[in-house]
């Protein structure tokens, strides 16, 4: 996969360098390219932002200077396959990032990363490549331009957004993790529940055991104990997830812990029941 990000702030992807991130781009699977958005700019001070029209706080980025710098950097991104590029702006009022999201992005070839700071970017900016594309020769390639916000709360920019997406997709590549098992009953992988808790040893810290069904040996006591504890962790907090599980998918075992965590499973999908406080 290849990555390009744009950032007045290029050294925050330093950290990108460390751990599994830093092993798949020595080894070739990733190549990530950083450009500093003040390449493009032509006066003293480098300027890539003005006051909003019709008013208000804060300061915006200049849309002269972003175009200057997607027309250099989206045709180098397109080069690298043949597939439409995508291009993706953090935007805390845009739609969630979610696994799912993250499993579809992990099988494009090229991403381009468009980092906003203060009040964001002039929003003409997506609407530009969105509609018209990006520039290559004679013709103008068509562009799959999104938006996304990483949660209900708002960032000084989108340097740390783009580093959890990155981290989110690139980690889902085939190759990238040591052992793909790893992934595969994460939160939120296949049925939308959350991870059961984990432990290591020793078996017992501080007075603290961990549950004995996991050292008794029955593999299929301790899968059933694994999914009950991942369907009371998702009904206590994210409820809204159990809301989603299919119940003509369910086993008669799930269906038993749902309904003693106060479901309704009578229907095409979860309910809490009436009598529940």
């Amino acid at each position: 996969m290849h990555i390009d990000v744009v950032s007045v702030f290029p050294e925050y992807f330093h950290i990108l360098e460390l751990s599994l991130l830093g092993k798949a781009q020595q080894s070739g699977l990733l190549q990530l390219r950083v450009h500093n958005l003040r390449d493009w700019t032509h006066d003293v001070h480098h300027s890539v932002d003005d006051t909003p029209v019709g008013g208000g706080a804060g300061m915006v980025m200049k849309p002269e200077t972003w175009a200057e710098c997607l027309d250099e950097v989206l045709p180098q991104t397109a080069a690298t396959s043949h597939a439409k590029p995508i291009l993706i702006f953090p935007n805390p009022s845009a739609p969630l990032f979610t696994q799912e999201v993250a499993q579809e992005l992990s099988q494009a070839p090229s991403i381009a990363f468009g980092c906003g700071r203060y009040e964001g970017i002039d929003a003409r900016v997506a609407d530009y490549y969105r509609t018209i594309g990006m520039p290559d020769v004679n013709t103008r390639c068509t562009l799959d331009v999104r938006e996304y916000s990483i949660g209900d709360y708002v960032l000084n920019g989108g340097e740390v957004a783009v580093c959890v997406m990155i981290e989110a997709i690139t980690r889902l590549i085939p190759g990238f993790m040591g052992n793909p098992e790893s992934i595969v009953k994460e939160s939120y992988t296949g049925e939308p529940l959350l991870e059961y808790p984990q432990y290591t040893r020793p078996t017992t810290w501080r007075g603290i055991s961990v549950p004995p069904i996991l050292t008794s040996g029955d593999h299929a006591k301790v899968d059933r104990f694994r999914r009950d504890k991942s369907l009371e962790k998702t009904s206590v907090l994210r409820p809204d997830l159990i809301q989603c599980l299919d119940c003509h998918a369910l086993d008669k075992a799930d269906r038993k812990t749902l309904i003693a965590l106060g479901w309704n499973v009578s229907g095409a999908h979860p309910v809490r029941s009436h009598n529940t406080h």
